[in-house]
């Protein structure tokens, strides 16, 4: 279970100091980043890779430096020491529009202090790259994000009269719309029911897969994340303490290592399944094929 970056699936368009002629190296990467709140440090030399493509969920328990490490990678979480590159370009000497042309982030806190409509709102993912003036093609990349996230019949309503999953998901068509190689997403199943939750990361799969983009997600649900992930870095403590395929993370040894607490898990239909419970409940007799290798 050692760093696994992703292949690149194909090239993208050069453009000046976004070097994208390497193809052996990373997309996103993570050097031996620390990071502090206060006297506390949340972060120790943390390194990871992530090349172009694919869905990559970080999971693990809360404190455990998820969001921070989003943070950091999306520059808005300063790091003591260490660097995050970015096509190569460490992302805290790139301008910040530029870095917002190739890199999207939803965060966990999205309180608006405007009044806005959701059209509105999706809209503001294209000013990296419109500066305000938006464009017919501008346009069209909103309409596909409110449709791909069901919210046509929504798109003139204000924020403040729907509900905490629909305003959730005008958020992550915001970031659709800003359409980067590049997508962070703090916790984005957040307040959605079931139906949307799988809906949207159904989608988040074939948009990596169609459309060539690597998406990093914090999540808590880790049979989510083994559902519909390529890979799975779980975090503990400040650090990287598994990381891997869905198969190599859904273990009952790694989950415990990470969780504190016994998990067997579960072949369902092919996908592995996490089953919740203290360790001294009796998992015989329940049919199920159980994997605690």
């Amino acid at each position: 279970m050692s760093l696994l970056p992703f292949r690149r699936r194909g090239d993208r368009a050069s453009a000046s100091r976004w070097s994208t002629e390497r193809s052996d190296e990373c997309g996103i990467e993570a050097n031996a980043v620390c990071s502090s709140y206060g006297d506390t440090r949340v972060l120790h030399e943390v390194t990871a890779c992530f090349a172009q493509g694919g869905v990559t969920s970080l999971i693990g328990p809360n404190g455990a430096g998820k969001s921070t490490l989003l943070g950091v990678m999306s520059r808005l979480q300063e790091a003591d020491s260490g660097h995050v590159l970015v096509d190569g370009v460490d992302v805290s000497a790139s301008g910040g529009r530029e870095l917002a042309r190739r890199l999207a982030v939803l965060r966990q806190d999205n309180a608006v202090s405007i009044r806005l409509t959701v059209r509105e709102l999706v809209g503001f993912g294209r000013y990296p790259h419109n500066g305000g003036r938006p464009t017919p093609g501008d346009v069209e990349h909103v309409e596909y994000a409110l449709g791909a996230m069901e919210l046509e019949g929504f798109a003139d309503r204000y924020l403040d009269e729907l509900s905490g999953g629909q305003r959730q998901r005008a958020h992550i068509a915001m970031v659709l719309a800003q359409d980067t190689d590049y997508v962070l997403l703090d916790e984005p199943l957040n307040n959605l029911d079931l139906r949307h939750a799988t809906s949207i990361m159904r989608l988040l799969r074939r948009t990596a897969a169609e459309r060539n983009k690597t998406i990093v997600l914090v999540i808590h649900d880790i049979n989510i994340a083994a559902a519909y992930s390529d890979r799975i870095i779980a975090m503990k403590g400040g650090s990287i303490v598994a990381d891997g395929t869905p198969a190599q993370i859904m273990r009952t040894d790694v989950l415990r290592l990470v969780y504190d607490m016994d998990m067997q898990v579960a072949e369902v239909a092919g996908r592995f399944v996490a089953l919740y419970f203290d360790g001294e409940d009796e998992s015989e007799g329940r049919g199920a094929v159980l994997s605690t290798a």
